[in-house]
């Protein structure tokens, strides 16, 4: 791994303004997001480090301005943000390190440009929803903002401007890395007023949003079940995942298919707290996580393609995920 000036130096980063605002970028990113910052300095080529850093910090800053506080405040800050964004990506020019980086990262990456106006574009969702009434709904909810908002990283891990079958492959991950998410929020999000599973859902399994707030022990006997369901349903996601690996060049898949076991690690560990999720997230065992790491840093240094078992379960998953 090159040290942070040297992969700044590979990355033809040589304004000394711009790499301060670089390194503070990159300070805020491994502060809020570790194990990812670790992926990505560990597994990516040096050059694409900086750019992923940027990208990642500019959803990081966005999404914080929407994350808190009565839904009015936050669609004016957004708004707000919507415009300097807008302002910057016209004149090339932005009085903020966040946006500075990203117009640098826009010189080497045009391809970002778009999916900054596509996550601009759907992120009132995300101030504006609160659950989901049906599975539809949830569907929406993914086109319009999980997706584009991935996007913004996974548009730089391909070749040029991405394909239709790369947007799907993608598309197959962020519904599964999404479920899993609400799922193992459960505790948190139902206690911030909000549900990321679907109503519709819940009525299937005899629940109720309130009903899974109470004590009496009946939330979490229905609830197993349901559990179930969606482990099953988000473990089929994570394994056609896999598929995302072809459609990046071969220096960038040990990073994908990391991405990818780490989902699959977080989602054992759901799957093993089952019903206790109603009290709090599950996190992956950081040895797993570690040799997961390990692997693919291995396979990044001899510069060649080492595949997994595309699967997330079975014999061969203890190796996979």
């Amino acid at each position: 791994m090159a040290t942070w000036p040297k992969t700044l130096d590979q990355a033809g980063i040589t304004d000394p303004a711009l790499r301060r605002d670089y390194s503070e970028q990159r300070q805020l990113v491994a502060h809020y997001a570790r194990a990812e910052y670790t992926a990505v300095r560990l597994l990516l080529p040096a050059p694409l480090v900086p750019d992923v850093i940027a990208a990642t910090a500019f959803m990081h800053h966005s999404d914080n301005l929407i994350d808190q506080g009565p839904a009015e405040e936050r669609i004016a800050a957004l708004a707000d943000w919507e415009s300097r964004v807008h302002a910057a990506l016209k004149s090339g020019e932005a009085d903020q390190p966040v946006l500075r980086t990203l117009l640098d990262t826009l010189a080497r990456q045009p391809q970002l440009r778009q999916y900054v106006e596509d996550f601009l574009a759907g992120a009132p969702l995300e101030v504006q929803t609160a659950g989901f009434a049906t599975e539809r709904d949830l569907q929406h909810y993914i086109d319009g903002y999980s997706l584009p908002a991935f996007l913004l990283i996974a548009c730089l891990l391909g070749d040029g401007a991405p394909t239709a079958p790369y947007v799907a492959a993608c598309r197959t991950f962020i519904e599964a890395s999404q479920r899993l998410d609400f799922l193992n929020d459960l505790a948190e999000d139902l206690a911030g007023g909000r549900l990321g599973i679907p109503e519709e859902l819940l009525t299937r399994h005899g629940l109720t949003r309130t009903g899974l707030t109470g004590e009496d022990g009946a939330a979490a006997d229905g609830l197993r079940p349901l559990l179930g369901d969606q482990v099953r349903q988000i473990r089929a996601g994570l394994s056609a995942s896999y598929g995302l690996v072809d459609l990046v060049p071969a220096q960038n898949r040990p990073f994908v298919r990391a991405l990818v076991s780490i989902q699959g690690l977080t989602l054992r560990a759901a799957a093993r707290k089952g019903t206790t999720l109603l009290d709090g997230s599950a996190r992956p065992q950081v040895a797993a996580a570690l040799r997961v790491l390990a692997r693919e840093y291995a396979a990044a240094r001899r510069g060649r393609d080492t595949r997994p078992a595309a699967s997330v379960s079975g014999p061969t998953a203890g190796k996979a995920v």
